[in-house]
């Protein structure tokens, strides 16, 4: 259970932060980049559940918000054993996989894309394009991450997964509101 008793601690003002197992890092490390990308995600899903309060997609992107602190929980935890344990918070390949069956649940009722989309339609939808462009930029960061540091893989799928998963949420959402704004290419050459 966490217990925060004070939010400043003071130690940060070196401008290095602590991970799970007590090392420290500069505040601007990719390591850091990452779980600040997911805390961004985190908080964009937040406003487009705000759109979605009292629907069955405001409870499934509550569940996700849920994941994306496990996700940071996992980021923040250096090292290659990505087994989950007391101690350590792994993200795990069935987070993943429940993502893909809702992906697939919603992708069910709409039909098949013969143009690529704006991000916009309802207010809800574009909230939930910005929660999905802000979940690509986490993905970028994970991976940027990856690079040189060990990352756990379940939670590289998790993060690609998630951006997949809300886009096909924005198209369900524009489905009961009137549709999808189509790309015209060239449309104002």
């Amino acid at each position: 259970m966490v217990r925060l008793n004070r939010i400043y601690t003071r130690t940060g003002d070196d401008g290095t932060t602590g991970l799970v197992d007590g090392s420290r890092v500069p505040k601007h490390a990719a390591r850091m980049e990452a779980i600040g990308a997911v805390d961004e995600a985190n908080s964009a899903i937040g406003l487009a559940v705000c759109a979605l309060q009292g629907s069955s997609h405001a409870d499934t992107l509550t569940r996700i918000q849920n994941d994306l602190f496990d996700l940071g929980a996992d980021l923040a935890t250096p090292g290659e054993d990505f087994t989950p344990g007391e101690m350590t918070l792994r993200i795990v390949a069935s987070q993943a996989e429940w993502l893909e069956g809702a992906i697939d649940a919603l992708n069910e009722t709409l039909e098949p894309l013969r143009s690529f989309i704006l991000p916009g339609g309802s207010e809800a939808a574009a909230r939930v394009h910005i929660a999905r462009a802000s979940a690509r930029r986490a993905e970028r960061a994970a991976t940027a991450l990856a690079a040189s540091d060990p990352v756990n893989p379940a939670a590289l799928a998790y993060i690609n997964r998630l951006s997949d998963y809300l886009f096909v949420l924005a198209r369900a959402i524009n489905a009961g509101a009137g549709g999808d704004v189509l790309w015209v290419p060239g449309q104002n050459r």
